[in-house]
């Protein structure tokens, strides 16, 4: 997604805390751009232990001199909203999510981390109520903040007491292989993290010995999983952008339990026509058509996030499964394109500039 602001505007510099992107990557998609990180970006093994120094980072993005620039895009998962702006100076914020770990999913990743109410798990609980604050009081900085989902919408009029405008996210239509033509294998694909739920997937998978499961990524929990799993259940790890893709393109469906602000790969899916059976909460319900509504279907939600509630998705799926058409689930991507992206944010940063909006 940053990529494609960077081509909205190839003068443009870029601010991070850390940059960990190979130069190949950065090449490929940021050719000519100038990153500025912070001081913490050149410690030594720094990528092993960045994310336990998110206390520093409130005070590190503050320091970010931007004040010289016409107008500023931050595109924020934590930090970078709170860079300090002129009063006169036009803010777009793109938010992928007030900052999960400090917010509802606090105590999932102290559990998670193993951190009670012993001397590191107090101090990690009092540094997190020092982020909210600064989270609070940094909220209302941006003009215009965008939510990357209705979902990412909710959870901003919640926790900060603002509104803000949905713009998903862009999906690299022309990347992604249509195909109408399915196998007969399920995928799941995501990093195998606890929160991702792929063991709700495995499991449910395991007590439907007739149906094949595809596992692709690699993560924290990968050995843990593949233990669990039955022979009717294969993981397929890493793959390359375009064994991923085909991989997605010939599956009969793509399962996913987990609750994402958004879900890139689920988009992505659809965008190679094929359908989705998720858990309908988060981005997944922008994402999906379900059978029963005005359009035609793309997909299947389930309402609980729980084995039985996935094999019955799987079994409503396979009883629509004609109703369900590849060529709808591609069209219904093309909501993501990234020329639309493209033109929204442009027509937010006019009307910010424009003070159409005022600031909040």
């Amino acid at each position: 997604m940053l990529s494609r602001i960077c081509k909205q505007f190839p003068n443009a510099d870029v601010f991070t805390l850390f940059d960990f992107l190979p130069e190949e990557i950065k090449e490929q998609y940021f050719h000519d751009v100038h990153f500025t990180t912070s001081p913490l970006n050149s410690m030594p093994m720094i990528q092993r232990y960045y994310r336990h120094l998110f206390f520093l980072c409130p005070f590190l993005i503050e320091q970010f001199d931007v004040t010289g620039y016409d107008a500023v895009i931050s595109s924020s998962a934590a930090f970078a909203r709170g860079v300090i702006t002129r009063p006169d100076q036009p803010h777009l914020c793109y938010v992928h999510s007030p900052v999960r770990y400090a917010w509802d999913e606090q105590f999932s990743y102290l559990e998670q981390g193993h951190l009670g109410f012993g001397p590191k798990g107090a101090i990690y609980r009092y540094l997190l109520h020092r982020l909210r604050a600064w989270d609070t009081r940094t909220a209302h900085g941006p003009d215009l903040m965008l939510a990357n989902s209705t979902y990412v919408r909710s959870r901003i009029r919640h926790i900060y007491g603002r509104d803000s405008e949905v713009l998903h996210p862009p999906v690299a239509l022309d990347e992604m292989q249509f195909s109408a033509e399915k196998d007969d294998y399920y995928i799941s694909a995501s990093f195998l993290a606890p929160y991702k739920r792929t063991d709700l997937v495995i499991r449910a998978f395991k007590e439907m010995p007739n149906r094949r499961l595809l596992v692709v990524g690699d993560g924290q929990q990968s050995k843990d999983l593949r233990m669990l799993a039955g022979p009717n259940i294969e993981f397929l790890g890493y793959l390359d952008r375009a064994d991923y893709v085909r991989t997605v393109a010939g599956a009969r469906a793509m399962v996913f339990a987990g609750c994402e602000d958004f879900g890139i790969a689920l988009a992505e899916a659809q965008a190679c026509g094929t359908p989705v059976i998720a858990f309908g909460r988060g981005g997944a319900a922008d994402i999906v058509r379900a059978p029963g509504g005005p359009d035609l279907p793309t997909g299947v939600l389930f309402p609980r996030q729980t084995v039985e509630g996935i094999k019955e998705a799987v079994e409503a799926f396979e009883t629509r499964i004609d109703r369900i058409r590849p060529q709808a689930c591609r069209d219904n991507a093309q909501r993501f394109s990234e020329d639309r992206f493209d033109s929204s944010i442009a027509d937010a940063l006019a009307r910010v500039q424009s003070g159409q909006i005022a600031r909040a």
